[in-house]
């Protein structure tokens, strides 16, 4: 009780700064709870009564979070195969029907075991209570018998994913909010690493169910290109990053793609496309920061793709001044970031510029640098998919960055979600 009249107290506080926006969170949940269930529950008022103390301490939650996940490998869904009933749509959705609530209450005993003035930061405490209602709405959902309480399902998990999109975004800036608080690194890097890879697997398996009801993606199988090219993702990741730094500082570098460019195998794009993007951002940017006097003949950043029978390898290499020895240590944690070292008009485009970006900062696709979550985020997305990123820096040279990521054919054992 002690700790509940605490977090009454804090949340009164910081309502001044933060006017009505967990309320207004909490009103809007409900409502989207309620009417997900007025069709099935004629009782709406049993998630309005809930006291904080249920809220936050429920049995259900518990016993969920004591049970395993079930986890699958990427070719078990590979070749799960399609029925001309649509029963492997069922069966999708009977499995995600049991397991979403189990994965979900593991990331809200995460929750509970941060230390008390970190989890008590409003923004943090958003996510948590984002948490805490996608329980409710699955655990809630009545089986799924047929193909019916099927779509309503699918319709419950495009809701929940969109209520959920700006998650790493809270995250970010949370942590970055209770910074001076921390004192176990190694704690908040556990935890930031198991929610963001369990994110990336809820979403991966909701992502997947969905895409089974579409039926006009040649080469698909769910969210599986079975065709999938390295070269056309790096191609369309290059030209959006190129196009993001020459909007920012009106000059980018060539990047150039070379290696097995021709080559196709079966892969899951969304989050090797998260990756590319942030590591490409990381060499552009410090291409142009550290060619400041030859703008218009910088060098160019290499990308080199390498596949073999087991794995396959990207490399990408600039030539921006390497990574300081004083940094080399530092550029996996979380929330550290070089952002804003270097005070150059040619950077920041002078007073203008700086008020112009002063809203472009958060590890979202679009910004060139922020809250120092992309790097560590995109080597616990790595690690997930059973792979590795590692970095080969030069100090006053230029650094190569190597992701090595296992083959989900089946033939050998690569990761589960």
């Amino acid at each position: 009780m002690a700790f509940l009249s605490a977090v009454r107290s804090f949340r009164v506080i910081a309502g001044e700064q933060r006017t009505g926006l967990l309320f207004t969170t909490a009103v809007a949940s409900r409502q989207f709870s309620d009417n997900i269930y007025s069709k099935q529950q004629d009782c709406p008022d049993r998630e309005r009564s809930r006291s904080v103390t249920s809220f936050y301490f429920q049995s259900a939650i518990d016993q969920a979070a004591n049970k395993p996940s079930v986890r699958l490998t990427p070719a078990a869904i590979l070749y799960s195969g399609k029925s001309n009933d649509d029963s492997h749509i069922l069966r999708s959705a009977q499995y995600l029907h049991k397991e979403l609530p189990v994965r979900i209450a593991h990331r809200i005993a995460g929750f509970r075991g941060l230390p008390f003035i970190i989890g008590c930061n409003p923004t943090i405490l958003q996510v948590h209570e984002l948490y805490i209602r996608a329980f409710h709405i699955l655990s809630e959902f009545p089986p799924v018998v047929d193909l019916n309480i099927e779509k309503d399902f699918s319709d419950t998990l495009r809701s929940l994913l969109d209520d959920h999109k700006d998650v790493v975004t809270l995250l970010a800036e949370g942590f970055g909010e209770c910074r001076r608080h921390i004192n176990d690194e190694n704690l908040i890097k556990g935890f930031l690493d198991k929610t963001l890879t369990s994110r990336l697997g809820i979403r991966m398996l909701a992502e997947h169910h969905l895409a089974l009801h579409t039926e006009t993606r040649p080469n698909y199988v769910g969210i599986v290109n079975v065709g999938f090219s390295p070269r056309k993702l790096i191609e369309k990741k290059a030209d959006f990053v190129r196009n993001v730094c020459q909007a920012k500082y009106g000059f980018s570098p060539d990047v150039k793609l070379n290696g097995h460019v021709n080559a196709t195998f079966p892969y899951i794009a969304p989050p090797l496309d998260y990756i590319l993007t942030e590591l490409l951002k990381n060499a552009l940017r410090s291409t142009v920061e550290s060619n400041l006097e030859s703008l218009q003949n910088m060098p160019a950043v290499y990308v080199t793709v390498a596949v073999n029978e087991e794995d396959f390898v990207i490399r990408i290499s600039d030539r921006g001044g390497g990574i300081p020895h004083s940094y080399v240590n530092k550029v996996w944690d979380y929330n550290f970031t070089t952002s804003g070292n270097l005070a150059d008009d040619r950077i920041d485009g002078g007073l203008f510029g700086q008020v112009m970006n002063a809203s472009n900062s958060g590890p979202m696709p679009g910004k060139m640098h922020g809250y120092g979550f992309g790097l560590p985020t995109a080597k616990a997305y790595a690690q997930y998919l059973g792979g590795s990123l590692t970095i080969e820096t030069m100090s006053g040279i230029g650094t190569d960055v190597y992701l090595r990521l296992a083959h989900i054919d089946g033939k050998r054992e690569s990761f589960r979600i």
